[in-house]
């Protein structure tokens, strides 16, 4: 049996990026560069190519950065184009002639992750969505793409699909961790000290929800921070007997809404650099080994 097509993509990105301050002071942690593209063109391009047709930024007044990259820069294209640098002007084109609809919500009030893909109700009305997180940047295998996988999991059960990593004991307190029986989820924690994890599995940021699951993410008490969680929700929806799959990644994942996480993104992303990544390897073997 196939289900309703998955259209739409909740992108929450109104936080502060406090964890990467100052650099985050005057720059959206999601247009912080890995090697020459901001982390949020990476996060689209993941969305496009797994078949998605629209995505929904939930912003902030800070974050008008983030609008402007995906527009149309008439004045850097016309510059390029009397400079003839036709590389770059096809490059820069190609960011704001996206294959894909945007559209942007103010969350008007910092009330949490739960808050904030709830705001999106109005656009996505009465189907299925999915949830990315831009912390989270994901370097496939073999070009194998985890969203599309978790698209079509959806596409044929109907049924809510969670994107998990594998961690080790001491990492896990950093993320929401799950309880599994075989590949459905039966309880997630956030953040759990090591001792008390269900598990070494968490949530890598990639999330697919039926409708209804709307119904669950403001109901909750909010946390002792004043928000609404979402794995609070999460947790209400498994209670009342809704399925949640989930699916492992392929791949690597980076936390760049730390500086450690960045910082092996940027060198990871680097080393694979057609221009400058053979370089950057033998300055690396010159100056550590």
């Amino acid at each position: 049996m196939k289900f309703d097509n998955l259209n739409k993509v909740i992108v929450p990105i109104a936080g502060l990026g406090t964890r990467m301050l100052p650099a985050t002071k005057a720059i959206p942690k999601e247009m912080l560069p890995i090697v020459n593209k901001p982390i949020i063109q990476y996060i689209v391009e993941e969305i496009i190519e797994a078949g998605f047709k629209e995505i929904i930024f939930i912003t902030h007044s800070s974050k008008s950065s983030v609008e402007n990259h995906f527009d149309q820069s008439f004045e850097l294209e016309t510059t390029l184009k009397k400079k003839v640098k036709r590389k770059l002007l096809k490059e820069i084109k190609s960011i704001s002639n996206l294959k894909i609809s945007i559209h942007t919500i103010r969350q008007g009030h910092a009330l949490g992750l739960g808050h904030a893909i709830a705001c999106a109700k109005p656009i996505v009305q009465k189907e299925p969505f999915a949830v990315v997180l831009p912390d989270m940047l994901i370097k496939e295998s073999n070009k194998r793409n985890n969203l599309f996988s978790l698209k079509k999991a959806y596409e044929d059960s109907g049924k809510s699909q969670i994107l998990l990593g594998k961690s080790s004991k001491r990492d896990i307190s950093s993320y929401g961790v799950v309880k599994l029986n075989k590949n459905v989820i039966k309880g997630i924690v956030e953040k759990p000290s090591p001792k008390d994890a269900p598990s070494n599995l968490f949530v890598v940021g990639r999330y697919i929800f039926e409708n209804n699951f709307f119904n669950y993410l403001l109901k909750n008490k909010r946390s002792k921070t004043g928000e609404f969680e979402l794995t609070t929700a999460i947790q209400q929806f498994i209670n009342h007997d809704n399925i949640v799959f989930s699916r492992e990644l392929i791949g690597d994942y980076y936390d760049c809404g730390n500086k450690l996480g960045y910082l092996k993104a940027i060198f990871d992303f680097a080393l694979q650099d057609d221009e400058h990544g053979a370089e950057l390897k033998k300055y690396i073997k010159k100056t550590i080994l």
